[in-house]
C-alpha cells in the first residue's frame, strides 16, 4: 500500500469512528434518559451487534458488485440518515431497528478498511500496520466520546453532528486518488479453517466481542451509577481508547517479534485485574482513581482485538486473507450481540458491580484459554517476509471477488 492509500483510507476510518464514537454512547446516554431500564438498553445496543452480523454477508457481496469505494460511500450515506431517526420516537423496539441498520452500515465500512488495509499488509509488517488503524480508530472513538459534551437541550443536535461526521467519512476515498487493492486468487474461508489455523483466533475474536462491546455499549451508564456527572463520564470514555494511542503501536511491534499468543495472554490477565481492583475498592476508589483505572483498563484490552487479527493472519494462506476478514468479524458480533445482554442483566441483578463482574471473567476466560494454547503448543508460526496479498492500481468491480460465499 502506497502512503498516500493508506493516509486516505485513515482519514475515512478516522471520520468514521469520530462519528461512531459518539453514536454508540448517545444511544446509551438516550436510552437511559428515556427511563429504560438497564436490561433493557443492553438489548437495544445489542441491535448493533445483530447488524454486524448482517454486514459479514452483505458487504462482501456489495464489494463483489461496485468495489470498495462505492460500497463504503453507499453504507455511509444510509447510516448518516438513519441516526437522524433515533430523536423522533423514544421507543426499545424501534431503536433496536435502528441499532440494526447502524451496525449493517458501519460494520461494512469496517469490513472494507479492514481487508483493504490486511490485503496490503505481510506477516512482517501486520502487527505495525494493524496497530497504527488501531490508534487512528481508537483516537477517533476517544474523542468521539468528549462530543457528548455538545449542548444539546433540543435532543436532536447531538445526532445530527453523528450524521454530519457520517456523511464527511465518505469524501476522502471519493475525491482524493488512491490504489484499491487486487484480490484476485481470494478464496471463502470456513469458520472451522480459522479454527484449524488458530483456535485462539476464534476465541480471541468472540471474547473481544463480549467484552469491548459491553464496555463501550453501557460504560456511560456504569460511570453515572458510580456517581459520576456526565462530564467526568465522557471523561472516562474518552481516555480507554486515547490511552491505546500509547499502547498500541508498541505492543503490535513487540508482538510482531515474539509469539503473539503470549501478549495476548499478559493483556487479558491485566485486563482482568483491573475492573477487579475497582470491584475491591467499592465506594472508597474517588473519581480520579476511576477514571485512571478504567483508562488503565483501555490501554491493556482493547489493543488485543488488533493481535487476534494479526495471529489468525499468521496462520492463513495469503488467499484465505480476506475471505477470513468477514467471518472473524462475524465471530466477533457474535459475542458483541451476547456481551451487552448479558453485562445489562447482570447490572439489572446486582448493580454496578456487574458491570465489572463481567470484565472479569471475560478477559481472565481469555488470558486462561491463551495460556492453554500456549502451554499445549509451545512452538509458534510467523512467516517473515512474505507478501499476504499484492496490491496494484485500481481496478474496475467486475475485477473484485466474492470475498465470502
Amino acid at each position: 500500500m502506497n502512503n498516500a492509500s493508506l493516509w486516505v483510507l485513515l482519514a475515512s476510518a478516522a471520520l468514521l469512528c469520530l462519528g461512531h464514537g459518539l453514536n454508540g454512547s448517545l444511544v446509551s446516554l438516550s436510552a437511559d434518559q428515556a427511563q429504560f431500564s438497564t436490561s433493557t438498553t443492553g438489548l437495544v445496543m445489542a441491535g448493533y451487534s445483530a447488524g454486524m452480523l448482517l454486514s459479514t454477508f452483505a458487504a462482501p457481496r456489495l464489494v463483489k458488485s461496485v468495489g470498495h469505494v462505492r460500497t463504503f460511500g453507499g453504507l455511509a450515506s444510509i447510516v448518516s440518515t438513519v441516526v437522524l431517526l433515533f430523536p423522533l420516537w423514544a421507543n426499545p423496539v424501534f431503536w433496536f431497528v435502528l441499532r440494526i441498520v447502524t451496525g449493517l452500515c458501519v460494520s461494512g465500512m469496517y469490513i472494507v478498511c479492514e481487508s483493504w488495509l490486511n490485503a496490503a499488509s505481510s506477516n512482517r509488517n501486520r502487527g505495525q500496520m494493524l496497530s497504527l488503524y488501531m490508534i487512528v480508530t481508537y483516537g477517533a472513538l476517544g474523542l468521539g466520546q468528549l462530543l457528548l459534551n455538545i449542548t444539546d437541550t433540543s435532543g436532536y443536535i447531538r445526532f445530527i453532528v453523528v450524521s454530519c461526521l457520517l456523511s464527511m467519512s465518505l469524501v476522502p476515498l471519493i475525491l482524493v486518488p488512491s490504489e484499491q487493492p487486487n484480490v484476485e486468487g481470494a478464496k471463502s474461508v470456513k469458520i472451522a479453517d480459522i479454527w484449524h489455523a488458530s483456535p485462539l483466533a476464534v476465541v480471541g475474536v468472540i471474547g473481544c466481542g463480549l467484552g469491548q462491546s459491553a464496555f463501550f455499549a453501557l460504560g456511560v451508564i456504569f460511570g453515572l451509577a458510580m456517581g459520576l456527572p456526565l462530564f467526568w463520564v465522557s471523561i472516562m470514555m474518552a481516555l480507554p481508547p486515547f490511552g491505546v494511542i500509547l499502547s498500541q503501536y508498541p505492543i503490535g511491534w513487540v508482538s510482531d517479534r515474539i509469539d503473539r499468543r503470549t501478549i495476548i495472554m499478559l493483556l487479558s490477565l491485566a485486563a482482568a485485574i483491573v475492573p477487579a481492583i475497582i470491584l475491591a475498592g467499592g465506594y472508597y476508589v474517588s473519581w480520579f482513581m476511576l477514571i485512571a483505572l478504567m483508562t488503565l483498563f483501555g490501554v491493556v484490552s482493547l489493543p488485543v482485538y488488533s493481535l487476534v487479527i494479526a495471529h489468525a493472519n499468521d496462520h492463513l494462506r495469503k488467499e484465505q486473507v480476506l475471505g477470513a476478514s468477514a467471518k472473524l468479524v462475524l465471530l466477533y458480533g457474535v459475542g458483541s450481540i451476547i456481551g451487552p445482554v448479558l453485562a445489562g442483566s447482570l447490572m439489572s441483578e446486582i448493580g454496578k458491580a456487574g458491570f465489572l463482574i463481567f470484565m472479569i471473567v471475560v478477559n481472565g476466560a481469555l488470558a486462561a484459554f491463551a495460556f492453554w494454547r500456549n502451554w499445549r503448543h509451545p512452538d509458534h508460526v510467523k512467516a517473515h517476509g512474505r507478501d499476504v496479498m499484492s496490491v496494484s492500481p485500481v481496478s474496475t468491480s467486475a475485477n473484485v471477488p466474492l470475498l465470502q460465499d
